[in-house]
């Protein structure tokens, strides 16, 4: 089938996690793209570690593979050459080395105006701190988020996935795409970029704004909703489920549901502003009743309610649950030595492209597709083996 961004081209010189995540929004949507990584003779290699590895394949999954000393200068001058007339150019270097390589986007631009040129780096491309390193969980710190994760007393705690990471990498692929509508419009050529920091700060939502509007500064809630009651994580007799009932309509339909009418009548709660002053000690009422109910008998009369509810999986359970299991939320990517693979597809559904069993190809060893793709690129077998030769791929 062709797919949305079956026409385009994009050169991927993204490493870790931020730019391969938005490089994926745009392989999986049928991209034609074209990762570039450094000869394991200059040191170069994924730092995702073992090609087979789950969170490699995970994030290079349907793309090809070349490498490229790009610190030679006939490696530089192969990659402007194959810029020429690539759509896009992901990077997520260290500030200085796209410049000290002389593959930034001026450096790309002057061989090709329309190129969408996308950066993401830990910090931004100015600034006190565009020169410093980063990992996800110094930003998750930096971004004041993981002061508001975690119980109470209990210190600050990460969250269990990359989430600056992934998230600026989703935003980064977000601005690609606008960024090649506007070229349709106009014919032109953009330089986009965000960091980790950037989207971390975006990412706060509410509890960002609550600072900026007010000047209250968040503080960690643990389970339960910040600013919304009762909504939080409820005991039952055989585990634990989240539940929301903090609306006036969604509580006393809660409260008659489970058989206490009467707090949708105490002044204590009647009100979500009192809900919320009182939370803790309506926390506990609740939590006597649904500490007697089942998950599973639990789960039935809150929704049936109207009140959202459901269990607290291990991502095993999470993955083997009815609705996920309908949803088809894997698909195979073949491997040529390991066989299938089964990975996480993209959560976009459209209406005009159906979902597929599986994957257009597996992530690439480091050069797969060197001959193949050089010569889509005009480059001769002499030419190809030339720059072998020279130690330029």
């Amino acid at each position: 089938m062709t797919l949305p961004l079956s026409d385009y081209t994009v050169l991927d010189l993204t490493i870790a996690r931020a730019g391969p995540t938005a490089v994926r929004l745009l392989s999986d949507w049928g991209a034609n793209v074209i990762r570039i990584e450094a000869p394991a003779s200059t040191g170069g290699g994924d730092v995702t570690g073992d090609r087979l590895s789950a969170d490699s394949q995970n994030l290079h999954r349907n793309k090809r593979g070349v490498t490229i000393n790009l610190k030679s200068d006939a490696g530089r001058a192969l990659f402007l050459e194959m810029a020429k007339s690539a759509d896009v150019v992901v990077e997520n270097f260290r500030r200085d080395v796209k410049f000290r390589l002389g593959v930034d986007y001026e450096s790309v631009r002057k061989v090709n105006p329309s190129i969408i040129y996308a950066s993401v780096s830990g910090f931004g491309q100015e600034g006190p701190y565009a020169e410093r390193p980063a990992v996800d969980q110094v930003v998750q710190g930096m971004s004041g988020l993981m002061s508001i994760t975690g119980e109470p007393g209990e210190g600050p705690m990460r969250v269990g996935v990359a989430i600056s990471d992934t998230s600026a990498g989703m935003f980064l692929g977000q601005g690609i795409l606008m960024a090649l509508l506007h070229r349709e419009k106009t014919g032109e050529g953009q330089w986009i970029h965000t960091s980790l920091l950037e989207a971390m700060l975006s990412k706060l939502d509410f509890q960002g704004a609550r600072y900026t509007m007010s000047g209250d500064v968040p503080v960690q809630e643990g389970n339960n909703h910040p600013t919304n009651s009762p909504m939080g994580v409820f005991e039952t007799k055989d585990g634990m489920v989240n539940l929301a009932a903090s609306t006036g309509k969604m509580f006393k339909a809660f409260t008659q549901a489970i058989g206490r009418p009467e707090l949708g009548e105490d002044e204590r709660f009647s009100r979500s502003k009192g809900r919320i002053e009182h939370r803790h000690e309506l926390w506990r009422i609740i939590n006597d009743v649904t500490s007697s109910m089942t998950t599973e008998a639990l789960v039935t009369l809150a929704n049936a309610a109207g009140c959202p509810c459901g269990p607290i999986y291990n991502i095993g359970e999470a993955f083997n649950d009815e609705q996920v299991e309908y949803l088809k939320m894997t698909r195979v990517a073949h491997h040529a030595e390991a066989g299938d693979l089964i990975l996480v597809r993209s959560p976009i559904n459209m209406s005009a492209f159906p979902q597929q069993a599986s994957f257009d190809r597996a992530g690439p060893n480091a050069g797969e597709h060197t001959d193949e793709v050089f010569a889509e690129f005009g480059f001769s077998a002499d030419d190809i083996a030339q720059l072998k030769e020279t130690g330029a791929i």
